[in-house]
């Protein structure tokens, strides 16, 4: 599918916060340069200063794209985020080198040069197929800022989530919501068993900041801490040779890559406190190892499904769904006891006593029968319809399904991982999956559900 991608540099004691999602936007809003003071060799977490790239939305500003343009586009904006990190990371590198014109000549002029071309290869896409857009060239030059000397950090022992959220008003009682789970009738030869992968609950802390779906190549692209289990090594250097080749925590071989953002209580303090990723983009708290990661793949209450290929990749959900919207959000929180009648989207669940918070994700079950990824990583797989049905054009494929339970500090104390800007809200979460299956646990996958026994 792609190609190898080179090793990122080592870590340096400074620290580079990008705080937007490099996911096609054509913009990075606040790649910042963050030096802790040093004291004697030892990290002072008192004071710290910023230099930050701020560069224009282009994706926010384009017309409707024609679909013979959208391969073209999407391919470009992600250029374009990948421009800015590369100069963000510039930024910190050459710390302290040439004149006070040396950032302006060195790192955002060439980057303004580069997002010009980038955004007049959009133009003549669109142009191709509708109206040339104008205007956009505005859209290329990026400025850089500056925060205000001996800015605070947080100090040692600080341990509440960024202001931005969660509040009190994000969470609700689950038992004061009423029932509003639906449930799909099967129809005659619809396939009803199940298959079942049992991969732990990542108690070996196998975690970073990194998404090899959205962000290959690029170290910290999610810019939020995941939750792994099952393929033992997956970054942003991972392909799919490097996934084939590792091992795995499920107990039946399944290799594949099962990876969502954490959960943190924010009473406590992290180890990641002032990490990329952690605190250093927002994301305090003390990381909750989940009690239990239920992994199922169901079938399709319309027919029989088909196995899905090797290497297909799908997220669900939408980390940045409280400022884009619902269109693609699929986070689901409720509690044991609960999960039948109460599915909550935009709030936290305040449960009872004796009930643990659960995370519930159902992933795409529709996908096009040709492609393994797409440029949006959402066109190639698609959600059935209210009644089951898929799309034209679309087969049925098993659906992954997973069910996570928490025990939590009281409500409002703790906070899904997320972007800057999203406040951390309930509606962000969202689920990734990369399918290693070999191709002989797949077609048994398929077998059970298909014939209605439930196995794994």
């Amino acid at each position: 599918m792609r190609a190898d991608h080179r090793r990122g540099r080592g870590r340096r004691n400074a620290l580079i916060a990008v705080t937007a999602l490099l996911a096609g936007g054509g913009g990075l809003m606040g790649v910042n340069y963050a030096a802790n003071a040093s004291n004697g060799g030892a990290t002072a977490p008192t004071t710290r200063s910023a230099q930050s790239i701020s560069c224009p939305d282009v994706k926010g500003k384009l017309p409707a794209v024609p679909q013979q343009a959208r391969a073209e586009v999407d391919r470009n904006l992600r250029l374009l985020d990948r421009q800015t990190a590369e100069a963000g990371r510039r930024l910190v590198e050459t710390r302290g080198q040439g004149g006070p014109d040396f950032v302006r000549n060195a790192i955002l002029g060439p980057l303004t040069d580069k997002r010009k071309a980038a955004i007049d290869r959009i133009a003549l896409a669109i142009g191709r197929s509708a109206a040339k857009p104008t205007g956009l060239d505005v859209l290329a030059a990026c400025t850089l800022g500056v925060s205000a000397p001996g800015t605070p950090a947080s100090p040692p022992g600080a341990a509440n989530q960024s202001d931005d959220g969660p509040t009190a008003a994000d969470f609700v009682d689950i038992t004061k919501v009423a029932p509003n789970v639906r449930r799909v009738r099967p129809r005659a030869g619809a396939s009803t068993g199940a298959f079942t992968s049992r991969c732990g609950v990542n108690e070996q802390g196998q975690h970073n900041s990194d998404n090899d779906i959205v962000a290959p190549g690029v170290r910290n692209g999610a810019h939020h801490v995941h939750d792994y289990v099952g393929n033992r090594k997956v970054d942003f250097t991972s392909t799919n040779e490097s996934l084939s080749a590792q091992g795995t925590s499920c107990t039946n071989g399944d290799q594949s890559a099962y990876y969502w953002p954490v959960l943190r209580d924010t009473t406590r303090q992290g180890p990641d406190a002032n990490e990329l990723g952690g605190g250093a983009e927002g994301n305090r708290g003390a990381i909750l190892v989940p009690r239990t990661v239920s992994i199922t793949y169901l079938g399709s209450p319309t027919g029989k499904v088909v196995a899905m290929p090797r290497f297909l990749r799908i997220i669900t959900g939408d980390a940045k769904a409280f400022t884009n919207g619902t269109k693609n959000a699929n986070a689901h929180w409720s509690c044991t006891g609960f999960e039948n009648k109460v599915q909550l989207t935009d709030k936290y669940p305040i449960c009872p006593r004796g009930s643990r918070v659960v995370r519930g994700f159902s992933f795409q079950s529709c996908w096009d029968g040709r492609n393994t990824d797409s440029a949006d990583h959402r066109g190639h797989v698609a959600f059935a319809d209210a009644d089951g049905n898929c799309a034209p054009g679309f087969r049925a494929i098993p659906q992954l399904t997973m069910r996570l339970t928490y025990q939590t500090p009281a409500a409002p104390n703790f906070a899904v991982d997320g972007f800057q800007g999203q406040r951390h809200n309930a509606i962000t979460d969202h689920n990734d999956f990369i399918n290693v299956m070999t191709d002989r646990l797949m077609k048994r996958a398929v077998f059970c559900i298909n014939s209605g026994r439930r196995c794994g």
